[in-house]
């Protein structure tokens, strides 16, 4: 079999040339806004006007009356006043009216109801009035809205409800808007399987094409996802030689890298104009852009992460530009981040972020900056742009973030910052449930880690479970030496279990700590700072093992779940992690140690309303009733205050 061929890039630009050399090629193409087709008004929410609209009739169309009261000529009424009251002859000098109604011939005022007195007997028909009426006062006259033959609303206008409602009451019941851009999504890979189907060793789900197509349909396409293709050349030419036949845009997921089946800038290339491939951005490097048939090609990506941020920057410009719109910008705000950042070379990275008000200040917690991670899409609340060529953004350095959630949202987030634990996810969406105003928002950079971002101001609470092997009492010495001259409330989460993760049947018959130094084992850690961590490291000291002997003590997970992922997946054969994560992933659990799992909680954010709402729901019987039902957590103390840090490092319970 002769030697696959491997395809590198032909170019790694900056992100700005790569769409210039796009808009450039499609300048020569009819590419641009798209032809008009009539819609009903009930149909038309959320449309582009193809063409301006003018008013086919006035509005209002007659002149109406704007009050409840009668109608009459101005003229008739001079005189009136409070101490010489007015008479008028009802169907000769004034005419009773309700609002909206037509005024009479030869009227143009209204006198309000409740300024009119009815003479008796009231069949003499006559009124009283003390006041002269201006004149048109409290009238509604032709074409007070709208005069027909007027705009109503020029081309390219997004149509929103209070446009409906002006181009129904301009006389027109149905409207021109532009036809919406059509955008395959052609997903490529032998490795991916259809959701809901059984999967194999090295099956992948397909999703991103569900991502991308929603995305699509977000910003106001119509998205079609066609079947999987195979990794094959012929396959992959005859999809996109459809697709180009059928749609606006053709997109491409995965195959667009450099490996020896990745084949989608071969196709553009025999097909059209290859552009680009390669854009200087991270994620989302190896995307490619070509036009084919005057019609863009955009390679995405496999990686979801890569994926979601190169529809982002390349695909949406292109979607909008065919109704004839400009991308709509998201809001930004400046943040200070949470930990430092480097910034990767000659590559613009877009980097997800947490972000939430602490204490007047605005900060930004990192994520999982990986590729691949699409849970950073779910959890972030914002991209900071790192661009290429800084040295990166020092702790606490203030960075611009474009928001993914409204600036309001965010000064209601409550921010936790520390070690990770599964009953925190659960008390996030409990909180949600119970007060639908609140989130809660949880970054994992390990139990000391949290006591240091509580230090810099930068998150309302802590989740910990640090020992101190003198004492054996749980994180109020390390909070004391962490908050010297705070008051911080300590509030029980859990008492939990934590032991050894195996995979089933535990085939390495680990028992002990002592097996962690056998050769024949594989360790996956958790990172520094990490209350697990710590532990590790207080058996170890206490069984005489030196770290270096274990293999795998530096690698590294931040999660407990990922822990457990780690020995289910294969890279380790045991981990360190609570008993909850084991049941999650079907492992063995051998047990090591009961532990303390508190909040650390500031006294200046413990009495604010979001706070106590936390706390309300931590100490709820559905949420105790949930964390108990996880495995390995003891309730019976959740939701007490088990210690009292003060000012003068005293504490008490």
């Amino acid at each position: 079999m002769p030697p696959r061929q491997r395809k590198l890039y032909l170019e790694d630009i900056p992100l700005d040339e790569a769409l210039a050399k796009l808009w450039q090629a499609l300048a020569t193409t009819n590419f641009g806004p798209l032809p008009g087709e009539e819609v009903p008004l009930e149909q038309a929410l959320g449309r582009v006007t193809a063409e301006p609209v003018w008013a086919r009739q006035s509005v209002p169309h007659y002149n109406a009356a704007a009050m409840d009261g009668i109608a009459t000529h101005s003229a008739a009424t001079r005189g009136a006043s409070e101490t010489s009251p007015l008479t008028l002859h009802l169907g000769q000098q004034a005419f009773w009216v309700d609002t909206g109604d037509p005024l009479p011939d030869d009227c143009d005022a209204v006198i309000m109801a409740e300024d009119v007195q009815e003479l008796a007997p009231p069949e003499a028909g006559e009124v009283a009035i003390r006041a002269a009426a201006a004149p048109w006062q409290h009238v509604r006259p032709v074409g007070e809205d709208v005069v027909a033959g007027e705009l109503v609303l020029p081309e390219n206008q997004l149509l929103g409800p209070a446009d409906l409602g002006a181009i129904a009451a301009a006389g027109q019941a149905s409207v021109l808007v532009r036809r919406r851009p059509r955008v395959a999504v052609l997903p490529t890979g032998d490795e991916l399987v259809p959701v809901g189907q059984p999967l194999g060793p090295s099956d992948i789900v397909e999703f991103n094409s569900l991502v991308l197509a929603s995305l699509v349909r977000q910003w106001g396409a119509e998205a079609t996802r066609w079947t999987i293709l195979p990794d094959k050349l012929d396959r992959l030419r005859a999809g996109v030689a459809a697709a180009l036949a059928e749609n606006d845009v053709v997109l491409v997921n995965a195959g667009s890298s450099a490996g020896s089946e990745d084949y989608t800038s071969t196709v553009i290339g025999e097909m059209g104009q290859l552009l680009v491939h390669g854009i200087a951005i991270r994620p989302g490097h190896p995307a490619a852009l070509g036009v084919a048939q005057g019609k863009p090609i955009v390679g995405i990506p496999g990686y979801p992460v890569s994926a979601a941020l190169a529809c982002e920057l390349l695909v949406k410009p292109l979607v909008y530009r065919l109704q004839g719109l400009v991308p709509p910008e998201r809001p930004r705000l400046r943040a200070n981040l949470t930990r430092k950042v480097l910034s990767p070379l000659g590559l613009d990275e877009f980097m997800r972020v947490k972000v939430g008000t602490v204490g007047g200040k605005t900060v930004a917690t990192p994520l999982a900056r990986g590729a691949g991670v699409i849970m950073s899409l779910v959890r972030a609340d914002g991209i900071v742009r790192l661009p290429r060529f800084s040295e990166g953004i020092h702790a606490g350095g203030e960075a611009e973030v474009e928001l993914l959630r409204r600036p309001e949202e965010v000064a209601r987030t409550i921010v936790a910052i520390g070690s990770h634990d599964m009953t925190l996810d659960l008390l996030a969406s409990q909180l949600r449930r119970r007060h639908p105003e609140l989130s809660l928002s949880s970054a994992h950079v390990g139990s000391l880690g949290g006591l240091t971002a509580l230090r810099r101001g930068e998150a309302h609470l802590a989740g910990s479970h640090l020992l101190d092997p003198e004492t054996g009492e749980y994180n109020v010495a390390d909070v004391r030496r962490a908050l010297p001259g705070r008051e911080v409330m300590l509030v029980n989460l859990v008492h939990r279990e934590q032991g050894w993760l195996v995979p089933p049947g535990n085939p390495k018959g680990i028992a002990s700590v002592a097996d962690l130094a056998r050769e024949d084992v594989a360790f996956v850690n958790r990172q520094r700072e990490a209350g697990t961590r710590v532990l590790l490291d207080y058996h170890l000291r206490q069984a005489g093992i030196d770290p270096r002997r274990v293999r795998g003590y530096e690698q590294v997970e931040y999660t407990h779940l990922a822990v457990a992922a780690a020995v289910a997946g294969g890279r380790a054969d045991v981990g360190l992690a609570v008993l909850a994560a084991a049941r999650a992933l079907g492992l063995d659990f051998v047990p090591l140690a009961s532990e303390r799992y508190d909040l650390v909680i500031p006294r200046e954010h413990f009495d604010t309303p979001p706070l106590q709402a936390l706390l309300a729901t931590i100490r709820s019987e559905e949420f105790k009733q949930a964390a108990a039902a996880l495995g390995g957590y003891d309730v019976s103390h959740t939701g007490e205050i088990v210690a009292e840090i003060h000012a003068d490092l005293s504490d008490g319970s």
